[in-house]
């Protein structure tokens, strides 16, 4: 099962960011102001999850119950099925029921997260553990836990996105294996598409920013953009990496068969997360998609056998294939908390005991998000799971830098690529130039 929110409850998560712009004001708590705490003592902490299914519920507690047995004078009274609504609203309003720990799935809210104070810095803790977040974490995942110096949240397993292929349909089609550039992706996608009517028997892949897993952010991964300068202007108008990304999607879009007739032919294909997604089904034959789709595909028993592979990488950077885009849970401790060093000893349990990481990896079948953990023997799964494990361990595997505001830029950058795919906007550097302004704008009014 996915651990991943729904395509719906994600951009609804972005809206949260302006809830959570409150935080600004209403939280300015720091590590030191309620971390004197003694964590040997007799204490009850409580955490606040978002995870909702079954099997899911029960792996968080079995995690938790493994902390329990090691630090027996802690209790933990864990919440299960929490958005960061509720979340943001406890961090804000503190007292006796709220949360001393938490985890999100939005790795876009860290800036703010960071910024407003409303989670503790983490950085103090982990010197005083001797442990270094550094050579702890996977690269891309310790990025997308701290802003500016402030390590306010920490992984507590990932995503790795990469690229699911039928390849009973590549055998037939005589492709001897996955692309490794985008010049080959566009080539095997061409190859794979099977025109019927006025529509598609099989689509070599769905390019459009609307497909399922295809936005813009995912893309521009393989072209490791930068996104903002050193003093926290964007860059989207100035980095060749997020031009080229626009053109080889706008490519991929008229190449095989324009905006309209894929349109056309996606509104007619099965959800992201039910049986009926159009991969399974194989009306689609490539898929971008992170590590919990391969689960999801063979519980759906599709009639083809299941090739994984990274996606590909712009052809000049072809020694870097195998890196990937990079996000996942993350975990932080509540400012208003008054039991931050017990706090602590769970947080620093759940996501740097190698075993721990493990046994909640193997449980929901995330990636490991140390990397100690995406290297034991004790990790147990199909073989073609270890694509994922090795594209987050990879050092060029990228994540989408935190802002102050979220995951706004991203917002406003996706929504550029919906109109230059469809054709609304033809001047794509004036495009990114007013994005970038947008996004500076946005930036400027949310500090």
């Amino acid at each position: 099962m996915p651990t991943r929110i729904p395509e719906t409850a994600r951009k609804a998560a972005f809206a949260l960011t302006a809830s959570l712009a409150l935080l600004t004001t209403a939280c300015t708590g720091q590590a030191s102001s309620g971390a004197d705490d003694d964590a040997s003592k007799e204490t009850t902490l409580t955490f606040w999850h978002a995870w909702s299914a079954p099997g899911e519920v029960k792996a968080v507690k079995d995690l938790v119950a493994g902390f329990e047995k090691t630090h027996p004078n802690i209790d933990v009274n864990v919440v299960g099925n929490m958005t960061d609504d509720k979340i943001n609203q406890a961090l804000r309003a503190g007292g006796s029921k709220a949360p001393d720990v938490i985890s999100s799935f939005t790795t876009n809210n860290v800036g703010k997260f960071c910024s407003s104070g409303a989670l503790v810095d983490l950085n103090p803790f982990f010197e005083k553990a001797d442990i270094d977040p550094e050579t702890t974490f996977p690269k891309a995942m310790n990025q997308y836990t701290q802003f500016e110096g402030d390590r306010c949240a920490v992984p507590l397993l990932g995503d790795a996105y990469g690229l699911y292929y039928n390849k009973t349909a590549f055998e037939k089609a005589g492709i001897g294996g996955p692309p490794k550039t985008w010049s080959e992706f566009e080539t095997v996608a061409k190859k794979l598409t099977v025109p019927e009517g006025d529509s598609y028997e099989q689509l070599g892949f769905m390019p459009n920013y609307h497909g399922w897993e295809s936005t813009t952010e995912h893309y521009l991964g393989q072209f490791s953009p930068t996104y903002f300068d050193q003093d926290g202007r964007s860059t989207v108008a100035t980095d060749p990496a997020v031009e080229a990304g626009f053109v080889l999607q706008k490519k991929l879009v008229d190449s095989l068969g324009g905006y309209r007739k894929l349109e056309k032919y996606r509104a007619g294909l099965g959800d992201e997360w039910g049986p009926k997604h159009p991969f399974h089904t194989g009306q689609v034959a490539m898929q971008l998609d992170g590590e919990w789709r391969l689960g999801m595909a063979l519980d759906a028993k599709p009639g083809f056998e299941i090739g994984v592979a990274p996606l590909p990488v712009p052809d000049d950077q072809l020694d870097q294939y195998g890196k990937g885009y990079i996000s996942g849970t993350i975990a932080g401790i509540a400012a208003t908390s008054k039991k931050q060093n017990a706090a602590w000893e769970m947080v620093k349990y759940m996501t740097t005991d190698t075993d721990a990481v493990v046994n909640f990896s193997n449980a929901i079948h995330n990636v490991p998000s140390t990397l100690a953990a995406l290297k034991s023997p004790k990790l147990t799964y199909d073989p073609r799971f270890k694509t994922f494990l090795d594209i987050a361990a990879d050092p060029n595997s990228t994540t989408s830098p935190a802002s102050v505001n979220g995951g706004v830029y991203l917002s406003t950058l996706q929504q550029l690529g919906f109109d230059y795919e469809s054709g609304k906007l033809k001047d794509l550097k004036g495009g990114l130039r007013k994005t970038a302004a947008q996004i500076d704008t946005d930036i400027a009014q949310a500090k």
